[in-house]
């Protein structure tokens, strides 16, 4: 019965991610035609809906107020960076390249827990980061690829959204579920809205259509992923978020015509193993505060779905 259990969260967290799979080639569609704040502007807006639902039916709101306003006005920036990064990145590089590049974040967050928090990272682990960091520049080819300002996006991204992962792990025990779902949305609402009037293009009912859609998909997701932690525990459904490098190259091919190289898989495959190394180790490794597996997936928290917190309401 637990193996069917298990099986159970398995399938359905490779349904979740092939839906943010989906997710982000239709921002990589919109990012043809429109600024990454504006799409970042209206996802936020169809957003609202899903966070007042939540806000509405919890009657243990209580107050808004954050007990680390400093720390939580950090998040916020760092979250709203993030998904300037990470919509910019989508719409400028391959999503294959994408993808392999924003899987750094476990990563960069066991190097960072190290200062940050006072975590102490074996030899294994420090392997695991080297490897890492090596199918990063086997990826780029730095000799045969020009490196353009979406690289260096996606590459902000994962730096932005290891500093959200270390705040959330640092402040998520004591501030409350919605305290740390509206900030983000309200930040990123008032941030994108402030600078939308200096790159807004009108959108057909479509595109408007596009855009409401990425936040459906976002939504469905993270409802799949969910019902995937209640079926089997986290050391099995959160490598599945390595599904999507495939997604990425299958996607990639058939919509926006892009070619995989041999580099890119040797590179991914680096990524991908130190990655699930690192996820496997802190998981297992008694007494640890695991700073990867403590974000729920390694999605870049772009603030519309915060994966983890999502993931918390939803278990209520």
């Amino acid at each position: 019965m637990h193996t069917k259990s298990s099986l159970h969260g398995v399938f359905m967290s490779l349904v979740g991610f092939a839906l943010y799979s989906t997710h982000d080639v239709v921002i990589k569609y919109l990012g043809s035609f429109y600024s990454p704040f504006q799409i970042l502007f209206f996802s936020v807006l169809f957003s609202f809906p899903l966070i007042t639902l939540y806000l509405v039916s919890n009657p243990r709101t209580g107050s808004l107020w954050p007990h680390y306003p400093s720390l939580m006005l950090l998040r916020v920036l760092a979250i709203s960076l993030t998904g300037f990064c990470a919509f910019f990145a989508f719409s400028a590089l391959p999503l294959a390249q994408t993808y392999a590049l924003l899987f750094l974040t476990p990563i960069l967050i066991t190097a960072l827990s190290i200062p940050v928090l006072g975590e102490t990272v074996g030899l294994h682990r420090w392997c695991a980061i080297i490897i890492g960091f090596v199918g990063v520049l086997v990826v780029l080819e730095p000799n045969s690829t020009v490196l353009n300002v979406g690289h260096f996006a996606c590459l902000g991204a994962v730096l932005a959204s290891a500093t959200n992962a270390l705040i959330t792990r640092k402040i998520g025990q004591r501030e409350k579920t919605s305290v740390m779902l509206i900030y983000p949305l309200i930040g990123n609402f008032l941030i994108m809205g402030m600078i939308l009037p200096f790159v807004y293009e009108p959108m057909p009912l479509a595109h408007l259509g596009a855009i409401a859609l990425v936040s459906l998909l976002g939504f469905l997701a993270m409802f799949c992923i969910t019902l995937a932690f209640k079926e089997a525990s986290a050391g099995i459904v959160a490598p599945m978020q390595y599904s999507q490098i495939i997604w990425a190259g299958i996607f990639g091919a058939v919509f926006f015509s892009q070619d995989i190289s041999w580099a890119f898989v040797v590179g991914a495959f680096l990524i991908v193993s130190s990655g699930l190394y690192i996820v496997q180790r802190e998981w297992t490794k008694a007494g640890s505060l695991q700073p990867v597996l403590s974000t729920g997936t390694f999605r870049p928290d772009s603030g519309l779905r915060p994966r983890f917190l999502l993931s918390k309401v939803f278990r209520r």
